[in-house]
This record gives structure tokens, sequence and C-alpha cells, in this order.
């Protein structure tokens, strides 16, 4: 058994467009996942956010559940298109919900961690080019700038963006996440803009605010291990090491993109002029801590075939029902690279977790089991990480609620709370009444 300190925060995590609803309300305009949901087969079942978890009306029931559960804080994000309808118009009546939300947070003593992007860019912005336009940059600073003027004397921390491989590969390579595209130079101008806009706030927020509150950026990272020992293999590997992590990793704490990853990214990149002078200084400012989001490993091989020479190998772990594998130790090496090649600043895991098929049972329970052993298994991956000095400042556990899983529509279940999206009745899992028990005794 393993304690955590008292300073160690626990929490849970969610985002704006997978939980909201209330599209129209209140002055909201739409974002691209309002869009891109609409569009036949992008989405499973034609799934959408006009509803989702119905928390802007019932974010006061959410906060019930999180004061049960005992977190010490909870990472929720900031809708945009809320803020900013329109180029420009602030639309006061969009952060008021948010002002609400924080008071009740604050009342209940649970530390709310705001981030400001999760993926629901407006779609103003879009018709505008979107990341790939440097103007982004900009818009970005100036929804931050109000976010920070409204909401920084009440927040505990900011992260500036959740997983930028996913909004920009998913959302502009690979084309399953919005805007749906499927053009590689795009994805990496929007890459670029998306870390350019990250450093801009940190910059914003610590120079011009002269704010106190921490600031950070979380990125989605998958430690990834080749098939086989052999030189192809190997090779594979250090591919899918750098698009899905090393290509993020660089520029936010080296001030530099991997030249190996430029050179097989240039097939398709017909310049690199979208890196201007000045640029990586700004993407790699120096942050108050570092967020990451862990979910699985993974295992690839060569494929002379693929666009950058690997593609996902057979697994014979145990797998979530994402089809991922449940991978703690690996977890483990991960964390340890990242301290030996990359930084010492405080890490929070903003987000881990599992989804299952869930079902309520005739008592009225959900018994996650799976989960819950999941859940257990990474939390002590924490504990043993902080044993070796690893300095894990804390652990959001993804998510409150069931919700939108984005391209999986409602057909992924992450949530520790059971949600009826006919009914919206809330029930809290087994995991859930697990992890309130690590919290209240600070042991795993």
């Amino acid at each position: 058994m393993t304690r955590f300190s008292k300073d160690f925060i626990f929490g849970t995590a969610t985002s704006s467009y997978q939980i909201e609803g209330a599209y129209k309300e209140d002055g909201r305009s739409l974002s691209i996942w309002d869009t891109f949901s609409r569009i036949p087969g992008k989405v499973w079942n034609m799934d959408h956010g006009d509803v989702a978890c119905d928390h802007y009306h019932r974010y006061e029931e959410d906060v019930e559940i999180l004061t049960t559960l005992g977190v010490d804080s909870y990472r929720f994000s900031i809708a945009w298109p809320r803020i900013f309808p329109e180029q420009g118009k602030y639309n006061p009546a969009g952060m008021d919900f948010y002002k609400r939300l924080i008071t009740k947070l604050k009342e209940n003593n649970i530390k709310p961690s705001v981030t400001l992007y999760h993926w629901d860019l407006p779609m103003w912005a879009h018709e505008l080019g979107g990341w790939t336009n440097r103007e982004s940059v900009n818009w970005f600073k100036e929804f931050a700038s109000i976010c920070f003027e409204e909401l920084d004397a009440d927040v505990d921390s900011w992260i500036t963006h959740n997983e930028p491989w996913c909004a920009g590969f998913l959302g502009y390579h690979q084309g399953v996440h919005a805007p749906g595209h499927t053009n590689m130079e795009e994805a990496l101008k929007a890459v670029h803009h998306i870390l350019l806009s990250h450093g801009e706030a940190v910059d914003l927020l610590k120079n011009q605010f002269q704010s106190k509150t921490p600031i950070g950026i979380t990125l989605n990272l998958s430690p990834v291990y080749a098939a086989s020992n052999s030189t192809n293999d190997r090779l594979a590997a250090n591919n899918a090491d750098g698009y899905g992590n090393r290509w993020f990793l660089d520029p936010v704490f080296k001030g530099s993109y991997p030249v190996d990853m430029m050179n097989l990214f240039s097939k398709y990149v017909h310049d690199y002029r979208f890196i201007q002078a000045g640029d990586l200084e700004k993407i790699s400012i120096e942050c108050d801590f570092f967020g990451i989001n862990y979910y699985s490993r993974s295992i690839v091989e060569f494929s002379s075939a693929a666009d950058f020479l690997y593609k996902g190998a057979y697994s014979d772990y145990d797998q979530t029902g994402m089809g991922w594998d449940i991978a703690p130790n690996e977890f483990k090496e991960l964390i340890r690279r990242l301290r030996e090649e990359y930084t010492n600043l405080p890490i929070y895991i903003t987000e881990n977790g599992a989804a299952f098929d869930d079902v309520v049972a005739e008592d009225g329970r959900v018994y996650d089991t799976e989960r819950q052993k999941y859940v257990e298994e990474h939390i002590a991956a924490v504990a043993d990480l902080n044993d070796e000095g690893m300095n894990i400042a804390g652990y959001y556990l993804w998510s409150l609620l069931d919700n939108f899983e984005w391209a999986f529509g409602y057909d992924k279940r992450f949530g520790i709370t059971y949600v009826d999206f006919e009914t919206q009745k809330r029930t809290l899992k087994e995991t859930g009444h697990r992890y309130a028990d690590v919290i209240r005794t600070r042991t795993i």
C-alpha cells in the first residue's frame, strides 16, 4: 500500500463539447464539431453534441458528484464559440456560465483547472482557414485574454491546449476529427499555429497579466515499441515516435522540430516558411507544469506502403473497449524518458482512463470491474513513479461522465458516472466509488 501526500491533486476531467449541450443557447455559435458531426459517415450513428450530457443545465448536479467523489480539482474546458460567437465579438452571456460553474466549484473547495482549447474551434474561424491560417494565433490570443481577464482570479491552473496531436493530425491529416481534412501540409501548419498560440497565451498570462496562476500545455503521449529488433521495425518505431510524440515534445521543450521528421514530412510539405523567426522561442516559453494524457502504448512494424513507413503491429496485451493496450508499466517508462530527455517541470496526468461496454445491473449499480482494475493499476504506477522521485503532482481521471466520444459518438463510455442519454440520469459506477476511497484514504 502506497500513500499519496496531502499536496497531491486528485481530480477528474471533461471537455466542453463532449458534455455541455445547449449548442444554441445564450449566444453560442457553431463549432467545427457541430458541423462535422452532421456529415454522414463522420461520427458513429450520426451522433452529435447538441444535448450531450446537458451539463450546461445540470452543472450543479455534476458538481455534487464531484463533491461525493471528494476530488481536489476538476478539469474542464471553455467553449470558444460561447465566448466569441463571431470574430472579434465578445459574448458575456457565454462567459457567465463558466463563472457560475467556477463559483459552485469553489463553494465546494474544488480547484478549477481550466483548459482553453479542447478542439471546438468556432466555425467562423474555420471559414477563415482555421488553424492553417497564421491569424488563428491572434484569434486565440484574444480568446485567451478575455478568459484570463474574467476568470484568472478564481482559476487554480490554466492549460492552453489539449492534445495538439489530435487537433492537428487527426483533424487535418487523418481526417477522422473535425474539420476532417486529409492534407499533411495543412496539418503541420495547424500544429505549428496551435503550438505558437500556446506560447503566446503563456506569455500573455505571465508577462502582460503578471499572473501567478500556473499555466502549461497538455500533450497526449504514447510510448512506441518496435514489433521486433529488426532494423526495419526499429526505423518504424522511430518514425511513429516522431509523428506521435517528438513532433510536439521537441518544440515545446527544446525549441526545435526533429530534423528526421522534417525530412520525412518534406515529401508532403512544399516549404517550411510557415515556421518564422522567433516562433520556436515563443513555443518553448517556460511553463509552470506539463500535462500528459496517457491511455496506452503503441506497437508498430515496418511498412513500405505507409506514408511514414510504419503500421500498427499485433499485440497480445489485454485491451480496453477502444482496442487499446492496457500498459501501466510502459506508462512508467514514458515518464522516466520524459524526465531524462525533456523536462523537470511538475507533471500532471491530466487524463487517464478506459472505455468499456458498461451496463446498469438489476440492482441499479454499474459493475465496471475492468475499468476499476485499469484505474487502480495506473494510480499505483503514479505512486511508484513518485517513489522514484518523478514528481507527478496530480492525477485526473477521464472522465467524470460518459459523454460524446468524438467520432465514436455515444458508443464508447469512458465515464466513472454512467449517463442514460435518454433521461440524463447519472449513476456513479463502482470505479467512481473506488476512486472516492482512494482520494479519501490517499492510498492505493
